[in-house]
């Protein structure tokens, strides 16, 4: 490198255009020319006026600079990144990468490479390793050494012993906002979303400008259900940035949580025009279609993300979750190959075994359906949280605090609005087929498995465990009437966004609510309770055949299953002794053979009119967003009431589990089954 002025001068004048480029590229390409002219060849300079074109939409000039730049010093990190870019801007997509790729290799602490690598990754339909990089990215972002261990136990995938690191660091340093971010994430990545809510606020109360801190906080409210405020964070981001893929995806999967299809399709559509190779973007697309019920489209999506990448799992399930024979023996042996695969992801090992299990079930070959049932099982069982006979305390817990009196001495409590109707009990039981008949009366709106009552009980559990009080349900006796009255009108606000249509009833289907009936009866005294209810046998196979989202974790184990359905009935028949008539059974078998009268029966509990369209509910076009969209929009059918039979040679654990609950589980207001 020759140079014509005083080096030190050189020097100083490429300090002031490096500090200058971030802020004012213009003035930054101006002092690197001036270096230029004084030192001709100095490759600092000529990176810096490179990057100063790139950042002020002159592509071509930089590379006209860059690419002999990094052809003459091949081993410079920062002029592998801005070739990178660069590239990257001229829509050379895979020399980019490969130029990005060499920039990290070489440091792997420039944040902004791997920021860069993940996004043409993400362009390229490479999900994993565009995870990879944003992980990575991540990392390179913690600048502080005593934070190093934790940002590398994440990156690692020792949540663990992150969440360890992080919370003996910030016993010292509370306030440490980085260290409150990478604990926030790791809760998140730990599926504890709750707590990660709390830490993650802590740290926005610190700074709010922190956009990671708030994306992650998002993410940790959209898990836990809770739309309108994970709406409102995602709007901010967006404010901020409106081209971040990821926040656009968030806000579409929000606005999926309010039923508001039309601009969840639309941001998804407008997401594939510029990333069109994103196969878990088809996929969305294709739940958001099916849910409207766009079947074709929806599968043209899913067979769209197969495409793109043949190990999606979940792409393969989700057409199996149609409930329609969609598969042929392409499919089959595409899913077997897949399976065979030893470095495939326990994500998509577990979806493709439940789909080829429904596949071969299709198809009767029972034996072999079953096992790829019960491999996906087992996988599925490992990684969720459920502890197995908590049902059995819980149980014994509300039978001895809801009793004829603790509902006498609270009679008036709670708010008195008759809006809304629960339909509970477990899960492909026929509640879905409830709700569309009665989201066909012209008084009653459909809306989704909402979360809010279970939010209220965990926030009571969490009060009441926090004070060194009783925790759920025992924590109820200790509530005032004003308190009582609070949480009805609580839920009554927080699912307000879910109303659109202004009618005067609503449906929250959320299955799980039956171990809140004592709860609902308290805080929302006119509510009605509808208990949808199925033989056990075909009940608890179907669950176990299903691979659920979120939230069933007692599904993936016979035994288990069998134990959760006989508490569930027990709890029924207590609830049906202390406040007689207050829950209404519907008995799936009986709905398929006298329809009319089930459903007359039914509109009689609910106080409502009878209307012939609630005998046409598969005419209904609203949407739906649980497994069983595909049949509630077909006339009733039996086909399905048996179907467990196929597999009884295999489902001994889950007859035994069940125990004297198969004779009575009609409910028989009984004494506790044990």
């Amino acid at each position: 490198m020759s140079v014509v002025g005083n080096p030190a001068t050189v020097n100083a004048m490429i300090q002031r255009a490096s500090v200058a480029l971030a802020s004012d590229p213009v003035a930054a390409g101006r002092e690197a020319e001036a270096v230029l002219k004084l030192a001709p060849n100095d490759p600092r300079a000529q990176l810096i006026l490179a990057s100063s074109r790139r950042r002020g939409g002159d592509i071509e000039a930089a590379y006209a600079i860059l690419a002999p730049l990094a052809k003459a010093y091949p081993r410079a990190a920062h002029t592998q990144y801005e070739l990178g870019a660069t590239l990257a801007a001229r829509g050379d997509r895979a020399a980019a990468i490969v130029a990005l790729r060499a920039a990290v290799a070489i440091n792997p602490s420039i944040a902004e490479a791997w920021r860069a690598l993940g996004d043409q990754l993400f362009l390229e339909g490479d999900a994993a390793g565009a995870d990879a990089a944003f992980a990575e990215h991540g990392r390179a972002l913690v600048t502080d050494p005593a934070l190093r261990p934790a940002a590398d136990a994440m990156v690692e995938g020792r949540l663990a012993d992150a969440e360890t690191f992080l919370r003996r660091h910030l016993s010292g340093r509370p306030r440490d906002g980085v260290a409150l971010r990478l604990l926030g994430e790791t809760l998140v990545g730990m599926a504890r979303y709750a707590e990660a809510e709390t830490v993650l606020a802590g740290r926005l109360s610190l700074d709010d400008q922190d956009h990671g801190a708030r994306f992650t906080y998002a993410k940790a409210l959209f898990r836990q259900q809770k739309a309108a405020e994970t709406i409102v964070e995602v709007e901010r981001l967006l404010a901020e940035d409106g081209d971040v893929p990821a926040y656009r995806n968030l806000l579409a999967g929000s606005l999926a949580l309010v039923a508001d299809y039309d601009r969840v399709i639309e941001i998804y559509n407008d997401l594939l025009a510029q990333f069109e190779r994103q196969p878990r973007v088809w996929l969305n697309l294709g739940h958001a279609l099916r849910t409207v019920g766009r079947r074709e489209d929806a599968i043209n999506a899913y067979r769209r993300a197969i495409d793109l990448a043949p190990d999606l799992g979940e792409a393969y399930w989700s057409l199996a979750n149609l409930k329609v024979a969609t598969f042929g023996g392409a499919d089959e042996e595409a899913m077997a190959t897949q399976l065979a695969r030893a470095d495939l992801a326990d994500d998509n090992r577990q979806h493709l075994y439940f789909a080829l299990g429904k596949a071969l079930e299709d198809r009767r070959d029972y034996e072999g359906s079953f096992r790829n049932y019960a491999a996906g099982a087992v996988i599925r069982r490992a990684e969720v949280h459920y502890v197995a006979g908590a049902e059995t305390r819980f149980v014994s817990d509300a039978r001895a605090l809801f009793t004829d009196q603790f509902f006498s001495d609270r009679r008036g409590w709670g708010a008195p609005t008759p809006d809304p109707i629960f339909i509970v009990g477990l899960p492909r039981s026929g509640s879905t087929l409830i709700e569309q008949i009665l989201a066909s009366h012209s008084q009653v709106e459909g809306t989704m498995e909402l979360p809010d009552m279970n939010l209220i009980a965990s926030r009571l559990d969490i009060a009441s465990l926090s004070g060194k009080g009783p925790g759920y349900p025992a924590c109820l006796a200790d509530l005032t009437a004003r308190e009582v009255h609070a949480l009805g009108e609580s839920y009554l606000e927080t699912t307000r966004v879910q109303r659109k249509l202004g009618r005067p009833f609503f449906i929250d289907k959320m299955p799980n609510n039956l171990w809140h009936a004592g709860l609902i009866q308290l805080i929302l005294p006119n509510a009605r309770i509808i208990d949808a209810r199925r033989h056990p046998m075909g009940a608890c196979f179907s669950c176990f055949k299903q691979h659920f989202a979120q939230g069933q974790g007692f599904t993936y184990d016979l035994t288990d299953l069998g134990r959760y359905y006989r508490r569930y009935v027990e709890l029924m028949d207590h609830m049906d002794v202390v406040t007689p008539g207050r829950v209404h059974r519907v008995i799936y078998e009986d709905v398929v053979a006298d329809t009319e009268a089930e459903v007359r029966r039914l509109l009689d509990y609910c106080g409502l009119l009878f209307e012939e369209g609630c005998l046409r509910f598969h005419e209904n076009e609203r949407a739906v967003r649980t497994v069983s969209s595909e049949q509630v929009r077909r006339p009733i059918f039996r086909e399905g009431l048996d179907q467990w039979r196929h597999y009884e040679p295999w489902l001994q654990p889950l007859k035994i589990a069940l125990g004297p609950c198969l004779e009575h589980w009609r409910g028989t207001n009984a004494a506790p089954y044990t």
